[in-house]
C-alpha cells in the first residue's frame, strides 16, 4: 500500500499477489486491489520452481500519534534453488523442497515464464490453460468421514499418468496412489490421516502439478477443545500476575477476543464441558479486570489512556461485545450481576465507541466514526436493546449506527473507509462492506465488496487463499483475527447481495484461518497442543525479513527482538504466547459458516454447495449436506431464500427452488 490518501489511486495502482506453486506450473496472480482489470498474471512455462518468497519494506508511525501511520510493500521472488542461506529455514516443511542445484561446466539450466494480462479469477485459469497449465479444483478443508472431491482439467494434449496423495503420520510420510480411483478427471475419496495433504498429479510428458488441502477430525471438536484450553491454561484467577485476566495480556481490545469466543461457544453448545464454570470465569474477568483496566474508576464514559497520551476507541467494540454476550447467558450462571446489567453496560460502552460527541479529543472523535468488528453483532444488539425496553439507549446507538453507515455510504465512491491506521486496510473496507450490506446500502456494499473480492486469495494451497495482509508477519500471511473478520464481512455482504463470488471467497478465507488452531499440522516448526493457537502464519518461503518464520505459525510479539516499533508494541518481548489477539474471528465463524450452508447454480445450471456438498438424486431432486457444526439454515443464493433447520442433510427441488427436511 502506498503512502497515499487518495484511496482510489492506491487501490488501482497497487496489487495483491497470490501464488500457486508447483514444480512445473507455478503462477502468480497480481490482482488490482479495486478489482478492476486488466490484472497481471505470471505463468511458468519451463524449468523447475521450488517456492515463492517475499521481502517487506514499511514505515509505521503509530507511536507518533499519526493516522494513518502504516504504509509499505512486498517484493516477490521465484525460488529456483535452495532459498535459505543458513539454518534459519523451515525444518518440517515436507511439501515445498529446498533443493540446491549443482551446475556443471558447460551445462545449461533454464527457466521460462510468461507475463500476460487477465481480467478475473476465471480468466486467470483460462489464460493459464493457454500456456499449458492444467487446472485442479478441490475442497480446502475435509473433516473426518467426509469425501474430498478433486477435479483435474488437463491442458490440451495433456494426459494424466499418476495421482498420489501424501500426508504425515507421525514421522512417516505416507504416499497413496489414487490413480485408479480417478474417473472422467474426477477423484472422490475419503482422505486418511489428519493435517496437511498434498495431492500430486503427474502427466505423461514428465511434468507435475499439485494442490494442498487440510483434513481435520471435526470442527466441533476443535472449538470445544479451544474453549477448554482457554479456561484451563489462559485464565490467571485472583492470584495471577495480572489478576482475573486471560493471558496473554495486552492493552489492545483484541486481546479479550478469546473471552467472547468462549461465551459464544457456550451459548451455541449447551453440552460443552463445565459450562457454568466457563461462564463464571469470563464474568469474573469482565467485571474485575476488563472494566477496571480500560475505564477510569470503572466509568464507561471515561476510557483510560493506555497508549501514553491517548486511548484507542476501537478497543471499546470488543468490550461492548463481551458485555453483550454476558447479557445473553442464562442468569443462573451469572453471580456478579444480572443479564440486564450487562446489556446496559454493553449499550453504554458501545455508545462511547460510536458517538463522537462523547469524546473531548480530535482523535477520539474521528475514531468513533470509523466502522469496526462491531458489524458482527450490532443488529442483534439493537434488537435486544429494543426488546428490553431501553428506549433511550436504543435511540442513541441506533442514531450513531445510522449516522455512521450513511456517512460511509455517501463516501463509498471514494473508498474512504478502506483507510484506517493503515493506508489501505481490509480492517476498514471489510467492515464497511458488511455494515452497508446490513443496512441495505447496496451501492456502497457493492463498491467495498469489490475490494473484498480482490483481497481474498485463490491458490492451489488452502493456506494461500487467505485475505491479503502483511503487517503482522512482514510477508504474505494468514492472520487469524483480520483474516476471519474479513471472511465474515465477505460472507455477510455476499449473502445480502446474493453474490456467489463473495461467499466463495469467504469460505476459502475461513478454512485458511482455521489452520491457526490446528494441532495436527505437520509442516510447521511451531507445533500446537490441542486447544492452543497461533495468530499468524507466514505463507512466504522464504520470508526474507525473518527466514526463521518462513512457513511457520507465531504471534507478532516474536518481532520484539527486531527492535524499533516492535519493542514498544511488545515491551515484555516474546513470551511464546502466540494467541494474544485471537478469538473474535471464531465468534465470526460460529455465527457465519458455523451455522450456514449455501446453494447456488452455475451458468450451466449445475448446483453447487458452499460449506456443504450436493448430490443429484433424479431430474430435479438434490440432496444437500451441510458441513456446519451448529447448523441453523440453508441459503439459496439464486433466490435469496432461507430454510431454517438443524438437519445436516435436506432435499432441494430444483424446479420449485424449495428446501425440504
Amino acid at each position: 500500500m502506498f503512502r497515499d490518501k487518495n484511496v482510489h489511486r492506491n487501490a488501482n495502482q497497487s496489487a495483491a499477489v497470490f501464488p500457486s506453486i508447483s514444480a512445473n506450473y507455478t503462477k502468480l496472480a497480481a490482482v488490482r486491489r479495486d478489482n478492476t482489470n486488466p490484472n497481471l498474471g505470471v505463468y511458468q512455462t519451463g524449468g523447475n520452481v521450488l517456492s515463492v518468497g517475499t521481502y517487506n519494506d514499511y514505515t509505521n508511525r503509530f507511536f507518533e500519534n499519526v493516522s494513518p501511520s502504516l504504509d509499505g510493500m512486498l517484493f516477490h521472488e521465484f525460488v529456483l534453488a535452495g532459498g535459505y542461506k543458513s539454518d534459519k529455514r523451515p525444518h518440517h516443511d515436507w511439501i515445498y523442497p529446498q533443493n540446491e542445484i549443482d551446475i556443471q561446466p558447460n551445462q545449461t539450466v533454464s527457466w521460462e515464464f510468461v507475463i500476460h494480462a487477465y481480467s478475473d479469477r476465471e480468466n486467470f485459469y483460462r489464460t493459464a490453460k493457454q500456456f499449458g497449465h492444467p487446472n485442479i479444483s478441490f475442497e480446502p478443508l475435509v473433516q473426518s468421514g467426509q469425501k474430498q472431491l478433486v477435479t483435474i482439467i488437463p491442458a490440451d494434449n495433456q494426459q494424466i499418468e499418476q495421482i498420489i496423495v501424501k500426508y504425515k503420520k507421525g514421522s512417516e510420510l505416507v504416499s497413496k496412489d489414487m490413480t485408479s480411483d480417478c474417473h472422467d478427471n474426477r477423484l472422490r475419496f475419503n482422505p486418511q490421516g489428519l493435517g496437511e495433504h498434498q495431492l500430486v498429479v503427474r502427466f505423461a510428458d514428465g511434468t507435475s502439478d499439485m494442490c494442498v488441502f487440510n483434513v481435520m477430525s471435526s470442527v466441533n471438536q476443535l472449538l470445544a477443545t479451544r474453549a477448554d484450553y482457554i479456561c484451563h491454561q489462559s485464565y490467571s484467577g485472583k492470584d495471577g500476575k495480572v489478576p482475573y485476566s486471560f493471558g496473554p495480556v495486552s492493552n489492545q481490545g483484541e486481546s479479550i477476543g478469546k473471552m467472547t469466543f468462549v461465551l459464544q461457544e457456550c451459548l451455541l453448545d449447551p453440552h460443552i464441558s463445565n459450562l457454568g464454570q466457563k461462564i463464571g470465569e469470563i464474568e469474573e474477568s469482565a467485571v474485575k479486570y476488563v472494566r477496571t483496566k480500560w475505564f477510569v474508576d470503572g466509568n464507561f464514559r471515561k476510557p483510560r489512556k493506555l497508549y501514553g497520551d491517548f486511548y484507542r476507541v476501537m478497543d471499546l467494540e470488543y468490550i461492548a461485545h463481551l458485555f453483550y454476550l454476558l447479557s445473553k447467558c442464562p442468569a443462573k450462571y451469572l453471580t456478579l450481576h444480572k443479564p440486564m446489567d450487562y446489556l446496559k453496560w454493553a449499550t453504554e460502552v458501545f455508545d462511547v465507541r460510536v458517538n463522537p460527541d462523547l469524546h473531548d479529543n480530535q482523535r477520539g472523535k474521528e475514531e468513533a466514526q470509523m466502522l469496526g468488528v462491531y458489524f458482527m453483532y450490532i443488529e442483534d444488539l439493537l434488537k435486544d436493546v429494543k426488546n428490553a425496553g431501553l428506549a433511550h439507549e436504543y435511540k442513541e446507538i441506533s442514531r450513531s449506527w445510522q449516522t455512521a453507515t450513511k456517512r460511509v455510504e455517501a463516501d463509498s465512491d471514494t473508498l474512504a473507509a478502506a483507510m484506517t491506521e493503515h493506508f489501505f486496510d481490509n480492517a476498514g473496507f471489510g467492515p464497511a462492506a458488511a455494515a452497508l450490506a446490513l443496512t441495505n446500502n447496496q451501492k456502497g456494499a457493492n463498491n467495498y465488496g469489490e475490494l473484498l473480492k480482490a483481497n481474498i486469495g485463490f491458490s492451489n494451497d488452502f493456506r494461500s487463499q487467505s485475505p491479503d495482509r502483511w503487517w503482522e508477519a512482514l510477508s504474505y500471511m494468514i492472520h487469524s483475527l483480520w483474516g476471519g473478520v474479513t471472511a465474515a464481512a465477505a460472507q455477510i455482504t455476499g449473502e445480502k447481495l446474493g453474490d456467489v463470488a463473495l461467499v466463495q471467497a469467504a469460505y476459502r478465507a475461513t478454512n485458511a484461518v482455521l489452520y491457526m488452531y490446528d494441532a495436527n499440522a505437520s509442516t510447521t516448526d511451531r507445533k500446537l497442543q490441542p486447544g492452543e493457537a497461533a495468530s499468524t502464519y507466514s505463507i512466504a518461503g522464504p520470508n526474507l525479513n525473518r527466514p526463521d518464520l518462513s512457513r511457520n505459525r507465531f504471534g507478532q510479539s516474536i518481532f520484539a527482538s527486531d527492535g524499533g516499533i516492535f519493542s514498544r508494541l511488545f515491551p515484555d518481548g516474546y513470551t511464546g504466547e502466540d494467541d494474544w489477539d485471537m478469538g473474535e474471528e471464531l465468534v465470526a465463524y460460529l455465527n457465519g459458516f458455523g451455522q450456514t450452508t449455501y446453494l447456488y447454480s452455475d451458468k450451466a445450471g449445475q448446483y453447487h454447495a458452499i460449506n456443504g456438498a450436493v448430490q443429484k438424486k433424479d431430474d430435479h431432486q438434490y440432496q444437500v449436506r451441510s458441513f456446519a457444526p451448529y447448523l441453523r439454515k440453508y441459503v439459496n443464493l439464486d433466490t435469496s431464500s432461507r430454510f431454517y433447520t438443524t438437519k445436516l442433510a435436506v432435499r432441494f427441488d430444483g424446479k420449485t427452488q424449495e428446501f425440504q427436511d
